[in-house]
């Protein structure tokens, strides 16, 4: 939907949080953003990292290049535009700030939905000729469907639904399996190796305090901070997905006709809470 409304439109793809997909300058990285590259070989793609000013960097030589033709004499408005809290607001306060060396436009924040409408412009780039490069900040843009549940639990646990969509022990679990793939001894601070979430989150809520009336572990509480830990970059530094089966999946033309919304994702989740009570 989105590429049918884009259209033949110019477009620079970037994808943010760089040092959370893997090592930084490990082959691990390097394997997966040439990879990645090949998902739309008809755009620029940039991987930043919120920390790197080589990173933004390149974004704004590219766009300053481009901004250069003899042709453009009435400046440049580049959208940002993305899903929830994938650091678009982020990456503009960087590009500002290293652009035109001025403090931050837009207001950032750890949960979707702080950018509620399209920002005004914000200068990135100065040209002698008054032709200037502008960005503007745009609320995030989701999916009506999402294809699959699994796909689903891979958006939550990055941040780009609300928290209380799913229950975040659920997330944590599916969490759990992810780190068991890369490397168990990630949360050996709390555990031993296990494939249990509960007797893992009970353990990580006693060692944190992170305590309900009377001494008993929050495990809801629990399963947020060990999901933030990973989010941080704390708990290892991998890619949910796996990038050759989607790249399969893109040559073969291969799609899913289910989808689940938001909406269904809060029923389920409304439904599964009440299940216990249902069955008692």
């Amino acid at each position: 939907m989105f590429e049918e409304a884009l259209g033949k439109t110019r477009r620079l793809v970037v994808y943010t949080k760089r040092d959370l997909g893997a090592e930084p300058r490990s082959s691990a990285q390097q394997t997966a953003e040439k990879t990645i590259k090949k998902f739309d070989s008809s755009s620029a793609v940039f991987f930043v990292s919120s920390f790197s000013r080589a990173d933004v960097s390149s974004i704004l030589a590219h766009l300053r290049n481009d901004a250069e033709g003899p042709d453009k004499l009435v400046g440049c408005r580049v959208m940002v535009v993305g899903m929830p809290n994938v650091g678009k607001s982020t990456l503009i306060n960087n590009l500002r700030n290293q652009g035109v060396r001025k403090a931050k436009a837009v207001q950032t924040g750890g949960q979707p939905g702080i950018t509620r409408k399209i920002g005004t412009p914000v200068k990135i780039i100065e040209r002698d000729n008054g032709a200037h490069v502008y960005v503007l900040d745009t609320p995030g843009v989701f999916m009506p469907y999402v294809p699959d549940a699994e796909k689903m639990l891979k958006l939550a646990l990055c941040g780009c639904v609300k928290d209380s969509v799913i229950s975040p022990v659920t997330l944590a679990d599916y969490l759990l399996y992810h780190i068991n793939l890369h490397n168990p001894g990630q949360y050996q601070r709390w555990s031993q190796p296990t494939n249990e979430i509960s007797p893992l989150l009970d353990s990580f809520a006693r060692q944190t305090g992170l305590l309900a009336k009377g001494g008993i572990p929050n495990i809801d509480l629990a399963a947020l901070h060990f999901i933030q830990k990973w989010r941080s970059g704390e708990l290892g530094r991998f890619i949910l997905d796996d990038l050759q089966a989607e790249q399969r999946r893109i040559d073969e033309g291969i799609e899913n006709d289910v989808g689940i919304s938001i909406s269904q994702a809060l029923k389920a989740e409304r439904m599964s809470r009440k299940q216990p009570a249902s069955d008692s």
